[in-house]
């Protein structure tokens, strides 16, 4: 009855947006970055196949999981870009890395000036509270086997040691897992064998919970405080709202009614149906994942990736 109802609100929506669409010199697409004339802003309704119930990033494994806490809580290494057509390329939290030539010590040297939405700062001890998690926990050893220890010379550099040569360290510290959440959300702070406790405002990210309740929609809000806006790397979005919706071909119906701008894993419905829809696209991944995207959406690449959504942007439904 719920999603009866969405869709029939939907789809007056639809309609309306479709008739907009036709309308003005034939490009079918406003400026870029525009929800209805207005830059930036707007929600994004996102569609997903099941439900986000771990919210600690080491602890989620689920694709749900794992797409809502990325936007909250931001791995060492990254490599992030702006909103709006933005093709630059910032790194993350760590700004600089190097291993020694047995490439069994890595150092990063952090960037500065960054807080977690708790307002506690993002510096060498915090990081090394993250490290001790890792290092103590099975999801942390699972991810990380060889790490044996880690200090920090100074507030923005910190030092991991391993057991053995890694070579691709800093390929594995990019794990949405891997996230860096503030000690003082951890019990106990000093990060051994630490549980989120307090993961409302635990991270560095675009976005910071503003509600969940069991069974509905998470709501992800966007921080205004992100050390990410003075670089214009977002977020352009000022909502995130994550509903979930078990049935793949109830997903595509609101993606087609308009009740939502982006419906995950629809590989097991008819790709012919989003190609007859003149307001929805999809993107195909490795291994059948297919993301519906209405083509409002503009920012989102890839069907597979677990990546920040503060460079996606909305625009006035068109055909293109």
């Amino acid at each position: 009855m719920v999603l009866a109802a969405r869709l029939r609100g939907a789809a007056a929506i639809a309609v309306a947006a479709f008739a907009v669409a036709g309308c003005g010199d034939g490009e079918g697409e406003a400026i870029p970055g525009a929800v209805g004339g207005v830059p930036g802003g707007g929600t994004l309704s996102y569609a997903l196949a099941g439900q986000a119930r771990e919210l600690d990033p080491l602890l989620a494994t689920s694709r749900p999981e794992l797409l809502v806490t990325r936007q909250v809580h931001e791995p060492l290494v990254a490599s992030l870009v702006g909103p709006f057509g933005d093709v630059r390329r910032s790194r993350g939290l760590a700004i600089a890395w190097r291993p020694t030539r047995d490439r069994e010590i890595w150092s990063f040297r952090l960037r500065q000036g960054i807080r977690f939405q708790d307002g506690s700062p993002l510096n060498a001890t915090a990081v090394l509270a993250n490290a001790e998690r890792w290092r103590t926990l099975d999801a942390g050893r699972e991810l990380l086997p060889e790490l044996v220890a880690a200090d920090a010379p100074r507030p923005d550099l910190v030092r991991f040691f391993l057991s053995s040569a890694v070579s691709d360290f800093p390929q594995r510290l990019a794990s949405p897992r891997l996230g860096i959440v503030s000690p003082a959300a951890l019990r106990p702070r000093s990060g051994a064998s630490a549980r989120l406790a307090a993961g409302r405002r635990s991270g560095t990210g675009p976005f910071e919970f503003r509600e969940s309740t069991a069974g509905g929609p998470i709501v992800l809000a966007g921080n205004t405080e992100y050390w990410g806006t003075r670089l214009d790397l977002g977020p352009a979005l000022n909502e995130l709202e994550f509903e979930i919706v078990p049935s793949a071909r109830e997903r595509l119906d609101l993606l087609e009614a308009g009740a939502v701008q982006v419906a995950d894993e629809l590989g097991s419905v008819p790709i012919e149906r989003l190609r007859a829809n003149p307001l929805v696209t999809s993107e195909r991944g490795p291994g059948g994942a297919v993301l519906g995207l209405e083509r409002s959406v503009r920012g989102i690449d890839s069907a597979t990736a677990i990546e920040p959504l503060s460079n996606v942007w909305l625009t006035v439904v068109g055909t293109e």
